[in-house]
């Protein structure tokens, strides 16, 4: 699997609506080969957390589901990749009651994806672009995201 070397700025995107996020994959994505924000090249479990609900008890359980795997398997061995869109992409929300515990867990290799579309749809309704954690990864689509991931040997968790 390729691994992503560089990030991009969304500043960068230039009045596409992202400038509150810090990463993207928008310009690079591929969908034959996934990348990362964080390299895992000893991993042996590869695990896509699923966050499509508004609801600061379920990320909480899934938050704890990620720590809990990387107690069983150890930090290098294993990925983790959440994917968060619809309702559940307010869980990357910068005044998110999970904030805190997303930045800590980044901070322990586990990338945290966002849906370009439902970003997009926040955008509209809001009238402005929402804030996003700055460990948030935009992606095009969650569930193309997901679809990625799958094909590439990882396994789906729906917490």
């Amino acid at each position: 699997m390729a691994i992503m070397g560089v990030v991009t700025a969304f500043s960068l995107l230039g009045g596409v609506g992202v400038a509150d996020a810090s990463i993207t994959m928008l310009k690079d994505f591929n969908f034959t080969s996934p990348t990362f924000t964080h390299p895992h090249p000893f991993a042996k479990a590869h695990i896509i957390l699923q966050i499509s609900q508004d609801n600061p008890a379920r990320w909480g359980l899934a938050l704890s589901n990620a720590q809990n795997l990387m107690n069983y398997f150890g930090q290098e061995e294993v990925q983790i990749v959440f994917v968060a869109f619809g309702p559940g992409e307010k869980m990357y929300l910068a005044n998110s009651p999970v904030a805190q515990r997303i930045a800590a867990l980044n901070g322990e290799g586990v990338e945290f994806d966002a849906c370009d579309n439902t970003y997009k749809a926040m955008t509209k309704k809001m009238g402005h672009p929402p804030k996003l954690v700055s460990q948030a990864v935009m992606v095009p689509a969650g569930i193309v995201r997901i679809m990625q991931l799958e094909q590439h040997g990882f396994d789906y968790v729906k917490p």
